[in-house]
């Protein structure tokens, strides 16, 4: 997405630090609804932030509802004649299942719970795609009682198991997730096109060849096409295109194996978002234009009529829609930097102590005329590993009862939440059109204890 957020002349504009200012001027890393409000806050679509902490407590996650949906319809638009589906695993909640059904897009879910949700709210389950390195016999019973369009068979051994459990006489329809070979990805635990890991099944080695012939010998199964996912955070389109390239290959080689021409094509997702200013982040249609491109040239290369194409969009839907807010506890300063600690933490976002992810952090609610200093941002969690961002530039005034604002929250952190120290995973809020609403209300002490059976 390229549109601007406007900056409105504001009396308060001059004392906002510069930074700030150029931050806001990155829809990337905020949402597009992003302005400079009175009083150093930022609004989100007509909404300040430092209004929704006061009036929903911190942490809270607030989502740009329109951010969401735009984003959505930037897919359609770069792959028009491609089936968009959305990355459950990114965020789910029953509001998102809606918004995600209204503007047209598919489901992909990794478990019965994300499945059970989806349909609770009539979300078509021929829409849906089931995937999982290790499905349980719950998350297949329930996808074949809904009949999900397509299941994505990760290993050999659950050809038959999925055939074995098909309550019905129709066939269900299937995928091979194969590995490509291909290297792409932020970081070495969010590569998945690679070999040697655990998902999907090797072209290179043969285990893919070998789980197409299984499935193409079972009657209760139709194989429909092929699947693959490179990894998270992938910034460049090429990648993309050589996955394109390896699979057409693979589907030209099972065609003149079996005689048989599958369908279907469906490159994952993984699309890169910025969550800090500079990040390279690439709008839908550059990775729409290079991959559709290239499928045409590869199936004219191998003589097939080009398959039907499916893209799994998550992060890049959700991440920028989102923005979590925190409250300073405390400001430690001394030889070791200056460390300003929040009432949230891992227990609401893990990524950087899983990966390193780092983001922008800004102060909102309050102007001043400080300086900016360089600043740790912590959580209040029992590990040293507990650091939400840093280095960031914070107002060198920052003090207990700050509110700070951390964008690009959308995706994997409310999904990825734990109930670490008994602290409760946070509410998630919706922004619209001047107006707010509770979407996921906070978890509190007696959900967690309704767990506790005792002795």
């Amino acid at each position: 997405m390229t549109t601007e957020p406007s900056l409105p002349s504001l009396p308060s504009l001059p004392s906002l630090p510069s930074l700030l200012i150029s931050e806001l001027n990155t829809p990337t890393v905020w949402p597009a609804s992003a302005v400079l409000a009175p009083g150093g806050d930022i609004a989100v679509a007509g909404v300040g932030l430092a209004e929704l902490a006061d009036r929903y407590g911190t942490p809270v996650y607030v989502l740009d509802e329109d951010e969401v949906r735009a984003r959505a319809r930037a897919w359609r638009r770069a792959l028009p004649g491609a089936e968009v589906v959305y990355a459950a695993k990114a965020f789910l909640c029953r509001a998102v299942v809606d918004w995600i059904e209204q503007e047209g897009l598919g489901l992909d879910v990794c478990s019965a719970g994300e499945l059970r949700l989806a349909a609770g709210r009539g979300f078509p389950p021929e829409r849906i795609v089931l995937h999982g390195n290790a499905k349980s016999p719950q998350d297949l019973s329930t996808a074949l009682r809904l009949g999900v369009g397509r299941i994505v068979i990760d290993s050999a051994c659950e050809t038959a198991r999925i055939a074995a459990q098909m309550p019905g006489p129709e066939p269900q329809r299937v995928m091979v997730r194969v590995l490509p070979g291909i290297e792409a990805g932020a970081h070495p635990k969010i590569r998945t096109g690679t070999e040697g890991q655990k998902f999907g099944l090797s072209i290179a080695d043969g285990s893919a060849a070998d789980t197409v012939d299984r499935i193409l010998g079972q009657p209760r199964l139709e194989l429909v096409g092929l699947h693959c996912h490179l990894g998270s955070q992938i910034a460049e389109a090429e990648p993309y295109a050589e996955a394109v390239r390896r699979l057409v290959a693979f589907l030209a080689a099972i065609r003149d194996r079996h005689g048989v021409m599958l369908p279907e094509l469906n490159l994952g997702g993984g699309f890169a978002v910025a969550y800090l200013p500079g990040d390279p982040a690439p709008a839908p249609s550059v990775y729409g234009e290079l991959i559709t491109r290239t499928l045409a040239s590869a199936c004219a290369e191998h003589g097939l009529p080009a398959p039907a194409l499916t893209v799994e969009p998550g992060r890049s839907i959700m991440a920028p829609a989102g923005i979590a807010l925190y409250r300073v506890l405390s400001v430690k300063r001394g030889a070791g930097g200056v460390f300003v600690a929040v009432d949230g933490g891992m227990s609401d976002n893990p990524r950087p102590a899983l990966y390193g992810a780092r983001y922008t952090v800004r102060r909102v609610g309050r102007t001043s005329t400080a300086p900016m200093r360089t600043a740790t941002v912590v959580g209040r969690h029992c590990e040293a590993g507990d650091v939400l961002a840093g280095p960031v530039e914070l107002p060198e005034d920052i003090r207990p009862g700050d509110v700070l604002a951390a964008p690009a929250a959308g995706a994997y952190q409310v999904s990825m939440a734990s109930g670490y120290n008994m602290t409760g995973r946070p509410p998630v809020v919706a922004v619209s059109k001047g107006g707010s609403r509770l979407l996921v209300r906070r978890e509190s002490f007696e959900d967690l204890a309704a767990r506790d059976i005792g002795l």
